[in-house]
């Protein structure tokens, strides 16, 4: 039997030995590795959570998204109870977990004190931080250094950080108003231009068979049914696997340009004259539209003489490194 059939077969054990694995370099000096914190990064759909100790060991963790622009605190308090805490338990015996420093989406000012609560619920004796995801951005790009950070993902957003907090924002509008360089953005403009016939009849026909549309499917997805942001954000997975195509590269290099000259340029310039201030920051990306077209967002940058940092599909390397000194170890 290879090591996968014995998973299936023996998950109990094979978790133990993980368990064994993760705490093995603990042991010759268990007191400096018994403080441990807790960093979550949720969308909507998805959160992910990283348990980490003194010495930088650690492991994550999958559960469903939170949001406390959908969901309640008792909502929220039971994923966590019900998803979370079973993965976890067996960790949490070797040590205290004294922080929670959770960053999600939706998670505005008026709405933090809900997701403090959910969490407070759970983790009655450690101290809870929330934030936005927009900072996580921030912080899991930049670090404690200054620069501008950039979410390219299903939607967008962006901010102005100083090394600890955000300290402007051109505010990100939605689907309808904005959201420009995103996933949606993209594939809005991707249907609008093939219905309008901007693109040829052979990328027409491919994909109109592709996703079995027609112009009525289309003015019913984006119209009537719920959520039209993901539907559109679902098409542009077409532009990555007809990228070699010229009109489609310029499609995405078109989106890019909306975003980079309608909001990253304001970070640089105010009133059409240079900020000096800004003029040597980095500008990094997280997110799966600017990982993914990575390239093209290189040249939308180059050209318009913007410095490019780190383009990453997701914060939480970069937040455990930021989060490392809020681990105490005990004396």
């Amino acid at each position: 039997m290879n090591y996968e059939g014995f998973a299936k077969k023996h998950t109990k054990v094979v978790f133990f030995l993980d368990m064994c694995k993760f705490f093995s370099n603990f042991v010759p000096d268990f007191k400096k590795y018994s403080t441990m914190i807790l960093i979550a990064d949720s969308g909507s759909t998805k959160c992910r959570w990283c348990l980490m100790t003194a010495n930088g060991q650690s492991s994550e963790f999958l559960t469903d998204g939170i949001n406390p622009l959908f969901q309640t605190s008792d909502a929220m308090r039971n994923s966590i109870s019900n998803q979370l805490l079973p993965q976890i338990a067996p960790l949490l015996w070797a040590g205290t977990l004294t922080h929670v420093f959770f960053y999600g989406a939706g998670c505005i000012p008026e709405k933090i004190p809900f997701v403090e609560k959910a969490l407070q619920m759970v983790f009655k004796k450690s101290e809870i931080r929330v934030e936005s995801d927009m900072l996580a951005a921030a912080r899991g790009l930049l670090g404690h250094k200054k620069g501008v950070a950039c979410i390219l993902g299903t939607g967008s957003n962006s901010c102005l950080y100083d090394g600890e907090k955000m300290v402007e924002n051109v505010p990100s509008l939605g689907y309808i108003l904005g959201d420009e360089g995103s996933a949606v953005a993209l594939g809005k403009r991707l249907v609008s231009d093939v219905l309008t016939n901007q693109l040829g009849s052979d990328i027409k026909e491919k994909f109109l068979t592709q996703y079995e549309l027609n112009v009525a499917s289309v003015i019913e997805h984006v119209y009537r049914l719920p959520f039209p942001n993901r539907w559109l954000a679902g098409l542009s997975k077409f532009c990555a696997e007809n990228i070699e195509d010229e009109r489609i590269s310029k499609l995405v290099y078109d989106n890019f340009q909306q975003f980079v000259s309608r909001i990253v340029a304001q970070y640089f310039e105010k009133d059409g004259v240079a900020n000096e201030e800004t003029s040597h920051m980095p500008v990094g990306f997280v997110g799966s539209v600017a990982y993914y077209y990575r390239p093209i967002l290189e040249q939308v940058m180059s050209d318009y003489g913007f410095t490019v940092g780190q383009i990453l599909r997701d914060p939480m390397e970069g937040l455990k490194e930021y989060h490392r000194d809020d681990i105490v170890p005990t004396t």
